[in-house]
């Protein structure tokens, strides 16, 4: 049953624990195929015009948390263009019928984000579509567990890498130069930076290397009137996932480790991301924003 989106319901049960099958999925997984489905705020997002005017790219746009973020920021006021990879098409068409539906603009840019000139070019049109870019979202990410380090293939370590880590920096420097006062960065780190989980040696790594980047980068920026800042999430419930993000054995019990002893949803995120991008966090600078069901982090 849909959530209204601020009521004093038991932070417990006010999203049933995920009971998700045993099964694995093709990566990258797909929203409209997550079983059961994640709740991106659809129905219950009720915006204020807090990000009224704003000009936002974010990446992984088409599920899962970057869609939630989208979503909310369509319906506080902004231009969204979502960046994802083509065979998430579906997930993204969704997600910008529901931004038109806020009455925003949708900018889908499908890519891939290992390529530096993609990461380039998605800026650039986000840009000449817009008229300029005030909210970069650098969210989108790869998982894929590996039991055994002797194990990890090289190049999916290298991916990882590229995916979580090299886009950002490339997405970020491409960004910059047209970021005015006033403008935002935020990044996807999360718990696995502070508490790493054994068969996530390159995705944890990769989380703290966020961690670090958005702290120097925040230092960096600040006087310039951009400020940086991440959101940690913990075991949320997105595609990434069943498809290959967690050994199968281990789905039916995804989030049970929180104090909550549930998995978040997606929908649980997108205030976090508002929050950091609108000027209600004028003086929150270099933060890592923890939602994580009360995992512990430093």
């Amino acid at each position: 049953m849909a959530q209204t989106q601020y009521t004093f319901d038991n932070p417990v049960t006010r999203y049933p624990k995920v009971s998700p099958p045993k099964d694995q999925v093709p990566e990258p997984g797909s929203d409209a195929e997550l079983e059961p489905p994640a709740d991106h705020g659809e129905d219950t997002y009720v915006g204020s015009g807090r990000l009224a005017g704003r000009k936002a790219l974010i990446t992984g746009g088409d599920s899962g948390i970057g869609a939630a973020a989208a979503i909310a920021f369509a319906r506080e006021g902004a231009d969204v263009a979502i960046v994802y990879l083509p065979e998430e098409e579906n997930d993204a068409q969704h997600v910008a019928t529901l931004i038109g539906e806020a009455g925003r603009t949708a900018l889908t840019l499908p890519g891939d984000l290992v390529d530096p000139a993609f990461c380039a070019d998605a800026v650039q049109r986000t840009v000449d579509a817009f008229g300029g870019l005030d909210v970069l979202v650098n969210n989108a990410g790869k998982q894929v567990f590996c039991k055994d380090i002797t194990e990890l293939p090289d190049d999916q370590f290298d991916r990882t890498m590229k995916t979580n880590v090299y886009a950002m920096f490339h997405l970020t420097k491409a960004a910059v130069p047209h970021m005015s006062e006033g403008s935002t960065i935020i990044n996807t780190t999360s718990v696995q930076a502070y508490l790493p989980s054994d068969i996530l040696v390159d995705y944890a790594t990769t989380k703290a290397a966020i961690n670090a980047f958005t702290k120097a980068l925040a230092a960096q920026l600040a006087p310039k009137g951009i400020r940086v800042n991440a959101v940690a999430p913990g075991p949320i419930w997105t595609p990434l996932q069943p498809s290959a993000g967690q050994p199968p054995e281990k789905l039916p019990d995804f989030g049970a480790q929180t104090a909550l002893g549930r998995a978040g949803q997606p929908a649980e995120l997108a205030p976090a991301y508002v929050f950091l991008a609108s000027a209600e966090s004028s003086y929150v600078v270099g933060e890592t924003l923890a939602v994580t069901g009360g995992m512990p982090t430093p």
